[in-house]
């Protein structure tokens, strides 16, 4: 990935001039520093951003421009990454599985903060990460717990998180190692309900006990928005962070961090993907697939968010009726999720333009069957 130098004004102008085959994927740097400056003005604590979302080095130049200093990375590469590209960054090692070279990798390149949820994860740990950094400061171990908790898109803690009484032995085993301790949660992907972080700030409080924390971490998860009609209530997340976390911690309260991956990134890129064909009995070809950016659709669903355009950047404004999409692989899974509403005067060559499409999409689109090679523009705004 890497985005041009040049700027356009946005999608349009561009797909106007060029009129291209591959699929492109735009940026408005200036939409990725205000969803930035929202989170670090809302958000009660310190915002991290999750590198694994979009991890182009524009998008990290753009954010670390705007004011996020700590990035929440999941693998040696990440670390390097950061580390290259902003070399005074905090680096919050939140994948909770690792080997012992890569711990050894993470401890040289001075990692702040390591998560944790199993004995045998934490015995490593303790092995082989000081309790203290260079710089004289504890090296923070959060523990990260789960909970039954419903409202998100698909769940972490399918795969992560240990229980609230395994979670308080890990931490009680973090504290007496004398390294910082601290909690961490995840509330699952798209999580719309602020209900849900209440729920996780009280069984933090239960499972902390007698033990001071450091910091909570109150994840990632936050929405970002995928349908005409959605609203992210990120303020009321933020707002019932705050509130929950002093009703049960009181003075005792320890200072929070989130990680944000896709709500910082989702609605800073747009891609456009053109009709390569269309079916007799309605079916709609394009250029890009699941193997593609569309690669998260099918656990996640389609998007509403999206209009055709016809090679000159008009809109094609005929009655919208439910359409079956392919990608362009001879893979006959490569199909967007469900019947999305495009207009009956669709034609070969024309454009669908996606909004929200920067999170997951270049980050884990693969090359199968020679397609998904989509250009990277800037653009001013786009056209939302």
């Amino acid at each position: 990935m890497g985005f041009a130098d040049s700027l356009w004004s946005d999608p349009v102008d561009y797909l106007r001039a060029h009129q291209p085959e591959d699929p492109v994927l735009f940026l408005s740097p200036a939409a990725l520093q205000a969803q930035a400056r929202r989170f670090l003005s809302g958000f009660p604590g310190l915002v991290t951003y999750a590198v694994k979302a979009n991890p182009d080095e524009t998008i990290l130049a753009n954010l670390a421009a705007a004011g996020i200093t700590g990035f929440d990375v999941a693998s040696p590469e990440e670390i390097a990454l950061v580390r290259r590209l902003i070399p005074g960054a905090a680096l919050h090692y939140n994948n909770p599985v690792r080997a012992r070279a890569e711990i050894a990798l993470a401890v040289a390149q001075d990692v702040a903060s390591y998560s944790v949820d199993a004995q045998s994860e934490l015995d490593k740990l303790i092995a082989l990460v000081p309790p203290r950094r260079a710089s004289g400061t504890q090296t923070e171990i959060a523990v990260r717990f789960k909970l039954p908790v419903p409202g998100a898109a698909y769940d972490f803690g399918a795969k992560f998180g240990a229980d609230e009484g395994l979670a308080a032995t890990l931490l009680d085993r973090v504290a007496q190692a004398g390294f910082a301790p601290a909690l961490t949660f995840h509330p699952g992907t798209q999580c719309q309900d602020p209900a849900a972080w209440e729920a996780y700030i009280r069984a933090a409080r239960r499972i902390a006990g007698p033990i001071r924390l450091s910091r909570l971490n109150t994840g990632g998860g936050f929405p970002s928005r995928r349908h005409h009609a959605d609203a992210p209530p990120l303020e009321a997340i933020f707002a019932t962070i705050a509130r929950t976390t002093a009703e049960v911690f009181g003075p005792d309260a320890p200072a929070l961090v989130c990680e944000p991956g896709r709500a910082m990134v989702a609605d800073a890129m747009a891609l456009a993907a053109q009709v390569k064909a269309l079916r007799d009995d309605g079916p709609v070809f394009l250029n890009d697939g699941i193997y593609g950016a569309f690669a998260e659709l099918p656990s996640i669903g389609t998007p509403d968010r999206l209009c055709a355009l016809s090679p000159e950047g008009l809109p094609r404004t005929g009655p919208a009726r439910p359409r079956v999409v392919f990608g362009p692989t001879c893979d006959s899974l490569d199909r967007l999720p469900g019947e999305p509403a495009l207009p009956e005067d669709l034609a070969e060559g024309d454009y669908l333009l996606v909004q929200g499409m920067g999170a997951y999409s270049a980050a884990i689109a693969t090359r199968f069957n020679g397609f998904g090679a989509a250009r990277h523009h800037l653009v001013l705004d786009l056209g939302a």
